[in-house]
């Protein structure tokens, strides 16, 4: 089965599968659960995030989990596969949410573990500047999954996308190093055609990405915020 071939099993089954819930996922603020998906002779497991289960934010509005979806469709438009497949399901068991695969991965390592590794340096880079455009304002250590592949995944964009700065992220590791040319020239690319998400988004958050993109797009290298680098907390 070809890449393509997978992940479009896989958004079917999303979209479209039986849902179970298995039970919640701890250390979450928010209601996140552990689901299983059956269609046909498939199978798989994914994570749940139901608006009911959102505790309210002074900052965001409601409707965290659509800024999950949001951040999946920003990683295909870059073309990256940094986010795991994720869809939005209107008929679930606790009503409306979002579902993401879930990803096997070794939950002994985070960024700061795989920050040791410098065969990892690049795909840390592209999150780094994939938080930049997302505005992400709680990239914590552990949102980093080392997949059983070696492919790192960034999970967890439910506080992503606001239209004022709110960057929180504990990779302050590559500030001053070269941006690729390579990763710059797919932000100008998202920058000129950027995804649909107008209907995960309001207007001025989709503007403010277009701006974000313009800019990274055009950066030489990774932007130092000065001596308060805001990281989230905590910060694993």
């Amino acid at each position: 089965m070809s890449e393509d071939q997978r992940q479009a099993q896989t958004l079917s089954l999303l979209a479209l599968g039986e849902i179970e819930i298995k039970g919640r996922m701890p250390w979450s603020s928010n209601g996140t659960f552990l689901v299983g998906l059956c269609r046909d002779e498939a199978t798989a497991d994914a994570v749940y995030k139901p608006l009911r289960g959102e505790r309210p934010l002074w900052d965001f509005p409601r409707g965290l989990y659509r800024r999950e979806i949001a951040a999946y469709r920003l990683s295909e438009a870059l073309g990256w596969g940094l986010v795991p497949e994720t869809v939005l399901r209107r008929q679930a068991p606790l009503g409306e949410g979002s579902l993401q695969v879930f990803v096997e991965a070794d939950f002994s390592h985070h960024y700061f573990t795989l920050l040791d590794h410098e065969e990892h340096h690049d795909q840390l880079r592209r999150i780094a500047v994939f938080d930049l455009l997302a505005n992400n304002a709680d990239r914590k250590s552990g949102h980093c999954l080392l997949g059983r592949s070696g492919h790192i995944w960034a999970i967890d964009h439910g506080v992503c996308f606001h239209s004022e700065p709110k960057l929180r992220t504990v990779i302050w590791d590559f500030v001053g190093e070269k941006l690729d040319e390579g990763l710059r020239s797919d932000v100008s690319r998202v920058a000129a055609d950027p995804p649909a998400l107008d209907d995960l988004l309001a207007p001025a958050e989709v503007a403010a990405l277009v701006r974000r993109a313009s800019i990274v797009a055009d950066l030489a290298r990774f932007p130092d915020p000065g001596p308060e680098r805001p990281y989230p907390w905590p910060m694993v």
